[in-house]
C-alpha cells in the first residue's frame, strides 16, 4: 500500500488511519484543530465533515478488534497483516454498499442496455476501470465521492430531482473535489427550472431543491456550527489557497509531475517564481471560468439528460486542467463521468480511460503498483476491445461528430478518411504509453534529466487532456440544435 514502511509520513494508507485515530480519540471541535494531540502538520484532516464521520465509524469498528490500531499517538505508522486487512475490508464494503450497486442501477437502468446481457457487459467495463481499482485498493482512498455522485445521477435520470440533489451534496460534503461535478448539477436543474417557468412549477421546483440543499448541508455540518471559528477553520482545511498553484501535487518539487496545463508549462516557464499565489488563484480561476462557460451555458439553456452526462466529463476535465491545487487522482473525477457515456461513443471513452491511468503512472510507480498497473490496463482494453468492437466504431457518426462535420459543409469530404485517421492515433497512442511505461519501470533515467520519465508521461497525458477537451466540447455544443437540421435535411 501508498507509503508502507516509508517514515515519517508513510503514505496515504496512513492517513486514512491516522484520521481513524484521531476522530475517536478527539472531541469533535478539535478534529481541524492543531493541538498537541491534533499536528495538523501529520496527516491533519483537510476533506470534508462526512469524511471525518465515516473515519469514526471505522474507527469505532477498529477499537473493538484491536485497539492499538487507533491508539492516540502509538499507533502512529501502525502496519500489520490483520491491520491492513481490515483497512482494504472497509474499502470494499464501501464499494459494495455505495459505488458498485450505483453502476449496477445505471447500467440496467440504460435503454441502450435493453438486454441483461448488455448491461452486465457494460457494467463489468465500469467496474474493471483501472484508475479507479488502483487508487482505492492500491494507492488507498475510499470511493464514497464518487459513488454518491453516481447515485446523483442515477436519481436525475429517474426525474428524482430532490434525491439527487441530497446525493451529491454527499459526495461534496465528502470530498470537496466534487466541485468538479457541481457546475453541471447546478445548470442542468437549473435549466430544469427555467424550462417549467420560473412564475409557476419551475419556482417551485427551484424553492424545494434550494430547501434540499440547504438542510443536506445543515445537518452534515451540524456539530461544527457551534460557533463561527469552527466553521472557519474547517474551511482553511478544506481550500488551504495561501499554498499556492501547484501544492497538492503529490511531486511538487521542481518540474511538477502532473498532467495538467500548470505543471506541464512550469517545465518550460517557471510560474512559481514569477507569479505570486494570488495572481496564481486569479489566473487559474479565470482561464477555468473561461473553460467550462460554453458548456454550462449550453447546458442551461437546453437541458437534458445526455447533455448533463457530458458536461460532467467537460466541466471536471476543465478543472483538472485548470484549477488551483489539483492532484493526480484528481482525473477519477473525469474518468468516472467518462464511463457513464462509455456505451455512446465507446471508442473515445476507452481512449481517455487508459490515458487517465497512464497520467498516474509515476504515482503508481511510487506506490510499487506496476504489475497491477499492467494486468489492469490489458483486461481492460481487452473487455471493452471485446464488448463494444471500438475499432468498428470510428465514424463521424459512431463519434458524435456528424453534426460537426456538416457544418463544415465544403470541408466534409476530410471525414471520410476519418475513421482510419483516428485508429492510427488510438494505435500510436497506446504505443506511446506503453513504450513509456515501460520505460519508466525498466530503465535508469539519465543523469543530467532525472525527471525525464515522469515529465514524459505528464506532458504526452496533458496533450491528450487538452485535445480530448476540445472534442468533447465540440460535441456538446454541435448536439441539438445541429441534430435537429441534420434530421430536416435526411
Amino acid at each position: 500500500f501508498s507509503g508502507a514502511g516509508k517514515p515519517p509520513m508513510y503514505g496515504d494508507y496512513e492517513a486514512q488511519r491516522h484520521w481513524q485515530e484521531v476522530t475517536y480519540n478527539l472531541p469533535i471541535r478539535q478534529w481541524y484543530f492543531n493541538t498537541s494531540d491534533n499536528d495538523l502538520l501529520y496527516w491533519g484532516l483537510d476533506y470534508p465533515p462526512l469524511t471525518a464521520y465515516h473515519s469514526f465509524l471505522c474507527a469505532y469498528i477498529a477499537k473493538l478488534i484491536n485497539p492499538d490500531w487507533i491508539a492516540l499517538h502509538t499507533s502512529r505508522g501502525y502496519e500489520s497483516q490483520p491491520h491492513k486487512l481490515f483497512m482494504r475490508t472497509t474499502v470494499f464494503v464501501a464499494d459494495l454498499l455505495v459505488y458498485i450497486p450505483a453502476v449496477l442501477l445505471y447500467c440496467f437502468s440504460l435503454k441502450e442496455t435493453s438486454t441483461k446481457k448488455k448491461a452486465s457487459i457494460y457494467a463489468l467495463c465500469i467496474l474493471l476501470y483501472p484508475g479507479l481499482i488502483l487508487i482505492d485498493h492500491g494507492h488507498f482512498q475510499y470511493p464514497l465521492s464518487l459513488g454518491f455522485a453516481l447515485w446523483g445521477v442515477l436519481c436525475l435520470s429517474y426525474e428524482w430531482d430532490l434525491l439527487g440533489s441530497v446525493a451529491f451534496c454527499l459526495a461534496l460534503n465528502y470530498k470537496q473535489m466534487e466541485l468538479y461535478h457541481s457546475l453541471p448539477f447546478f445548470c442542468y436543474l437549473l435549466g430544469k427550472c427555467f424550462k417549467k417557468g420560473l412564475k409557476g412549477k419551475g419556482l417551485v421546483l427551484l424553492t424545494k431543491i434550494a430547501g434540499t440543499v440547504v438542510v443536506s448541508f445543515a445537518v452534515c455540518w451540524l456539530p461544527f456550527c457551534t460557533d463561527m471559528a469552527q466553521i472557519m477553520q474547517v474551511l482553511r482545511r478544506l481550500f488551504p489557497i495561501d499554498r499556492g498553484l501547484f501544492e497538492a501535487c503529490m511531486f511538487s518539487s521542481p518540474p511538477p509531475r502532473l498532467a495538467n496545463i500548470w505543471c506541464s508549462l512550469s517545465v518550460l516557464i517557471k510560474i512559481k517564481n514569477i507569479v505570486s499565489p494570488q495572481t496564481q488563484l486569479k489566473l487559474s480561476f479565470a482561464v477555468t471560468f473561461l473553460s467550462l462557460l460554453p458548456t454550462c451555458i449550453k447546458l442551461t439553456i437546453q437541458p437534458s439528460l445526455r447533455g448533463f452526462k457530458f458536461a460532467l466529463v467537460s466541466c471536471a476535465l476543465s478543472f483538472f486542467l485548470f484549477s488551483f491545487q489539483v492532484h493526480e487522482k484528481s482525473i477519477l473525477l473525469v474518468s468516472v463521468p467518462v464511463c457513464l457515456i462509455l456505451n455512446e461513443i465507446p471508442f473515445m471513452a476507452t481512449w481517455f480511460l487508459l490515458v487517465s491511468t497512464f497520467s498516474m503512472l509515476p504515482l503508481l510507480l511510487k506506490d510499487g503498483l506496476l504489475l497491477p498497473y499492467a494486468v489492469t490496463m490489458l483486461a481492460f482494453l481487452s473487455v471493452c476491445v471485446a464488448s463494444f468492437s471500438i475499432f468498428e466504431r470510428t465514424s463521424a457518426e459512431d463519434l458524435q461528430l456528424k453534426p460537426f462535420s456538416l457544418s463544415l459543409k465544403g470541408y466534409v469530404s476530410w471525414f471520410k478518411s476519418f475513421p482510419k485517421i483516428v485508429r492510427s492515433l488510438f494505435l500510436l497512442s497506446v504505443t506511446l504509453m506503453g513504450v513509456l511505461s515501460l520505460a519508466s519501470a525498466a530503465l535508469p533515467p539519465p543523469q543530467r534529466l532525472p525527471d525525464l520519465f515522469p515529465v514524459s508521461v505528464s506532458i504526452i497525458s496533458c496533450l491528450h487532456f487538452l485535445l480530448f477537451l476540445v472534442y468533447f466540447n465540440v460535441v456538446i455544443l454541435w448536439d441539438s440544435k445541429n441534430s435537429r437540421s441534420q434530421k430536416k435535411n435526411s
